[in-house]
């Protein structure tokens, strides 16, 4: 009985030894087949998916008027339509100015037809009141070659960026980070920048944006008309 229980003992150390053995390889394999090209989707998202590369933008300093290159946030959120909602909040910016009176100018070329126009017109005898389209804060208050005096308004939830150029002056007292409330003075119509002297108007763009992006980030554009006339 004593020679059965030595060979039962050696058997289960020879069998200990082969199956270690075994598993010792078939693990190396596994891990040798994980970095692998065609396994490191699913094995190691880390290294299948690039780090994300931060947008450049190149910016004019507004003191010295040189270009400095700016990375962009890795912000991921993407813009939307805005709801319903924010759409039957807006109002026309320039006072005793009717649906009626819009010209929907928003994909008219400009510059030779390099470029579009993404905004609409609104004209206006100049001195005309313009008031904020909807509620938000003054995120920059900006005199252009382009626009002239221009104001950067970002609505509530940051989405949206309300763009006014060309006004003739500033309501008094304005300046960037105040909130502005719906229907606000914001200043009057004009034609300072590259607009045409003898035509004064308001340039009204509406920009939707992520809540993380800086205003002179590129946005896309969406046309004002059928906003302000709920066409």
């Amino acid at each position: 009985m004593a020679l059965n229980l030595a060979d039962r003992l050696l058997t289960i150390a020879a069998t200990a030894t082969i199956t270690s053995a075994v598993w010792i390889v078939a693990g190396g394999s596994l891990i040798e087949n994980a970095t692998s090209e065609s396994q490191r989707g699913s094995t190691r998202p880390s290294e299948a998916a690039p780090s994300p590369v931060a947008n450049e933008t190149v910016v004019l300093d507004e003191e010295t008027g040189a270009t400095r290159t700016v990375a962009g946030s890795l912000d991921s959120d993407t813009p939307d339509r805005p709801s319903e909602m924010d759409v039957r909040e807006i109002m026309i910016p320039v006072l005793n100015v009717r649906r009626s009176d819009l010209t929907d100018t928003y994909e008219q070329s400009r510059e030779g037809g390099t470029r579009l126009h993404e905004a609409i017109d609104i004209m206006a005898p100049e001195g005309t009141t313009v008031v904020a389209a909807a509620p938000g804060t003054i995120e920059k208050i900006f005199v252009s070659e382009r626009g002239g005096n221009t104001i950067y308004v970002r609505s509530k939830d940051r989405k949206t960026i309300y763009y006014y150029a060309h006004l003739a002056e500033y309501a008094k007292g304005l300046k960037e980070g105040q909130r502005v409330r719906r229907g606000q003075r914001l200043g009057s119509v004009g034609s300072t920048g590259n607009a045409e002297k003898d035509a004064p108007h308001l340039h009204f763009q509406i920009l939707r944006t992520t809540a993380g992006s800086e205003w002179w980030e590129p946005a896309p554009a969406i046309n004002p008309y059928p906003v302000l006339t709920g066409t």
